[in-house]
Order: structure tokens, then C-alpha cells, then sequence
């Protein structure tokens, strides 16, 4: 098989660094590092958070690798690292053509790493050369000088349609004697990604319910009648009950904007605190404010500010809780009381807030971690976070694959679909759950602008 070169933009490193050995296949294909990449990363090594990890662990990896030479050549130079696992080839001209316009810096950038891969055409004569980014801008730029591009792998595999909901027909008769059955003798057909049936029969009847260890697990009214804010729709009341079993250790939801997935995982999650079962709430939210502004977080004046600016889907979703609360009150809409009972379900349910890059070294007890989303994360950050958690914890994992926000990540490649992806699987480790919540609950906007707005399929 032909060798090939890949020239690789910063953003293939910061997705994640293991994407050097796939891309160099045990040393069968040259990596070439542009100059202008390896200054990218050099100014986020600083950064506390994902990109800078990535971006230090980089550094770490040049510093262990070996010289075999350095190559000068007419208007370059080469320096050939090496080491069990990989060649790199850094190259960097004397002199660029495009001219770095602080302004336009990114495009300027991204022109300066397609000079190097038209340089990399001549010097790797012979060999296939291809441009690699998740930039599509970028790519666009080397196809207008000729290069053949491509983006990662990843993002050619395809995201599974699972049947998290099952729909099955039964006759009425066998409706008394559904719950606590054994789904194998209803469903030959069931598979371990049917978290979830929906029985019906011909003259009407229906019935939902949740598979707790292949038991069927019917929904009931009753489920819910000890909260504070109840499930509104089908999908919402067997995650809510999903949650509230107990019997799941991660649960991972599909969830559109406005469905409700922040405000059921806490309601629910602080009925199983009141139960005694759980200890606090810790609220982790990957979004691109903790990518691109994680560092400038730790200035902040206080948790309270840090609370409000980054984590404002879930002071939200308490003032909503604190307002239901307080609605026989006279003091519902005075906005003081509404303050202080947020401060009382803070306290009196420990709700903790956590960004990524606080959680190296941290142990997580007793915990209900809301991890929201999480479509923005990555498969590194997913494996950060859940290994802080130790047995104790219950894991709820929300995000939706159709507002990713995260320039390094795309739907087939980010925390939640990996995730998502392992629901087919029995693992011996963990029981999961997960659902697709795809109704808009918000209201009439929300509705308004879901018909008029995803009018075609994502």
C-alpha cells in the first residue's frame, strides 16, 4: 500500500492527540506539522481547559521524540522527529506569501498551514499528500492550490438509529399480566438498546413502560406524584422514571432544546436526594464558553458570579423550581424571595457546580452528575469526568447532536455519541439508560420555531 503524507491542521491535534498513531497507521504514512500549527498550540498551552491539555501533552510529545535531521532546503527547512510510533516532519518557510492580518488571523493562519502543504507536494514527491482538517474553510483553501483534503475518519462512520422507544402490538388480553414480566416473553425481538416500550392493541389500549433488568416496568401516575414539577409527555415520564428507579447507573439522553432534559434531571435527581439516596447534585456543563473562556473563569469574584455567568441553564432551571415552590405565595414574582429559595435548594440539595478542567485529581462521592451539553465534549473529557465517579454516583449525560458548538468536535466524534453508540452493548461494569427526548415543552416560541425551523431532517 502506497505511503501517504497528511499535513495536519491544529484543530486534528486538539481533537485528540491519539489521532497522530491512527493518522500514522505504526509509521506507515509521513505526518508533516506545519510551523504556524505548532504556534497555534503554543498559545493555548495556557488555556485551563481541554484545548490546553491537548495543547501541553503536544509539547510533551515533542520533547521525548528524537532529531534525525534537519533539512534545508531553498526557501525552508525540515526538522524530522521520530520516535517507536511516529515520523514528524515540522516544516516552516523562510518567508510566507500571506500576510497575518489580526483581524483575519484565523484565515490568515489556516493560508499559512496550505502554503507548507503545497511545499510538502514537492518535497514528498512520489507520495499521495492530503491536507487534513475538521475546518471546512480550511480545506476549501488547499482544494483552491490543488491538495486532496480530507477530515477525519470519524466523521465518515455513521451514527446508528437507535430504537430506544419500542412500539409493539399486543392483544388486550395480556395487558393485566405486563408488569414485573419478563420482556423476552413478550418481545423474542428485544434488544438491549429498547430501554423503553410502548404496548398497544388494536381496540386501544395502551400502556408504557420502562425494561429494568428485562422487567417490565410499568408507568403509573403514582410514579411522580411526589414532585414538585411532573413529566409532561410520554418520553419525559420514562426518563424521569428511569431516573427515579434507581436502578440505572448512566443515563444518556438525546435531547432537542426546550424538551426539558435539565429541568426533569434536577427535579428528579433532588427527589432521591430527599430519599436519602444521593448526597448533592454536581452539575458539569461542557459548552463553549468553558472551551474558549475556561481560563478567564478563575478571576472571577466569588462562586456566585462563576454560578450565574456559566452555568446560567441551570440558574434558570432553579429559579424555575424555586417559582413552583413559591407559587402560592404572594412572593412568587418578587424577584428577592425568588433569590433566596434558589439559595435554599442550593444549600439544602448541596448543588455543586464543576467545570472540565477542574476535575484532574478530584474523587466525586454520593454524587448526581449532570453532565450537560454534552454533544460539546469530548471522548476525553467523557472518560475525565466519569472516572471521577466512583461507586456511589449516578451519572445523567444530556446534550443534543443538533447544536454543536464545539469547532473541534462533530456528531459522529463527541462525548455524547460515544456514548450513545455504547447503549447497544451489555456492559459488566454499568447499567445505562437512554432515551430521545424530541418534543419542545417550552411553549408556543418553542413550537413555533420547531415547525418552522426543522422543517428538513438534520
Amino acid at each position: 500500500m502506497k505511503e501517504k503524507v497528511y499535513v495536519l491542521d491544529t484543530n486534528i491535534i486538539l481533537q485528540n492527540l491519539q489521532n497522530l498513531y491512527k493518522i500514522s497507521d505504526n509509521k506507515s504514512n509521513h505526518i508533516v506539522i506545519p510551523e504556524t500549527v505548532l504556534l497555534e498550540l503554543e498559545d493555548k498551552k495556557k488555556l485551563d481547559n481541554e484545548l490546553g491539555y491537548y495543547s501541553r501533552e503536544f509539547a510533551r510529545l515533542l520533547a521525548n521524540m528524537k532529531i534525525k535531521e534537519v533539512d534545508y532546503k531553498v526557501g525552508f527547512k525540515v526538522v524530522k522527529l521520530f520516535n517507536d510510533e511516529l515520523n514528524l516532519n515540522i516544516i516552516a518557510k523562510d518567508s510566507y506569501d500571506t500576510q497575518i492580518e489580526q483581524f483575519h488571523i484565523s484565515e490568515s493562519n489556516d493560508k499559512r498551514i496550505i502554503e507548507v502543504a503545497t511545499i510538502s507536494q514537492e518535497y514528498f514527491k512520489g507520495y499521495q499528500t492530503i491536507f487534513l482538517s475538521l475546518d471546512v474553510y480550511a480545506r476549501t483553501f488547499a482544494l483552491f492550490k490543488g491538495i486532496k483534503t480530507e477530515t477525519l475518519h470519524d466523521d465518515k462512520s455513521t451514527v446508528p438509529n437507535f430504537n430506544f422507544l419500542k412500539n409493539i402490538e399486543l392483544d388486550s388480553s395480556l395487558f393485566n399480566s405486563l408488569d414485573n414480566k419478563n420482556i423476552l416473553l413478550i418481545d423474542e425481538e428485544y434488544q438491549i438498546e429498547n430501554f423503553s416500550y410502548s404496548f398497544e392493541s388494536s381496540d386501544g389500549n395502551s400502556e408504557y413502560a420502562i425494561i429494568t433488568n428485562q422487567k417490565v416496568d410499568i408507568l403509573k401516575d403514582s410514579d411522580f406524584k411526589a414532585l414538585t414539577i411532573k413529566p409532561v409527555n410520554i418520553k419525559q415520564k420514562l426518563f424521569s422514571k428511569a431516573i427515579l428507579s434507581n436502578m440505572y447507573d448512566l443515563l444518556v439522553i438525546d435531547a432537542k432544546a426546550g424538551s426539558g432534559k435539565t429541568l426533569m434531571s434536577i427535579v428528579c435527581s433532588m427527589r432521591l436526594i430527599d430519599l436519602g439516596l444521593y448526597d448533592k447534585i454536581v452539575y458539569v456543563r461542557n459548552s463553549i464558553e468553558s472551551l474558549d473562556k475556561g481560563a478567564e473563569v478563575g478571576f472571577l469574584s466569588g462562586n456566585e458570579e462563576k454560578f450565574r455567568i456559566y452555568n446560567m441553564a441551570l440558574y434558570d432551571t432553579l429559579e424555575f423550581i424555586a417559582k413552583k415552590h413559591l407559587k402560592k405565595s404572594e412572593n412568587r414574582e418578587n424577584q428577592e424571595s425568588i433569590n433566596s429559595k434558589i439559595d435554599e435548594l442550593k444549600s439544602k440539595y448541596i448543588i455543586e457546580t464543576l467545570w472540565p478542567g477542574e476535575a484532574r485529581g478530584r474523587t466525586l462521592s454520593g454524587a448526581i452528575v449532570i453532565m450537560d451539553e454534552w454533544q460539546n465534549s469530548s471522548e476525553k473529557t467523557t472518560q475525565l469526568i466519569l472516572s471521577r465517579l466512583d461507586e456511589s454516583c449516578m451519572a445523567i449525560v444530556i446534550g443534543s447532536n443538533r447544536q454543536i458548538d464545539n469547532l473541534y468536535l462533530n456528531k459522529y466524534n463527541n462525548g455524547l455519541t460515544t456514548l450513545l453508540k455504547q447503549t447497544s452493548y451489555a456492559h459488566t461494569e454499568i447499567k445505562m439508560f437512554a432515551i430521545e427526548l424530541d418534543k419542545a415543552v417550552r411553549g408556543k416560541f418553542a413550537q413555533f420555531t420547531e415547525r418552522i425551523f426543522e422543517k428538513r431532517k438534520d
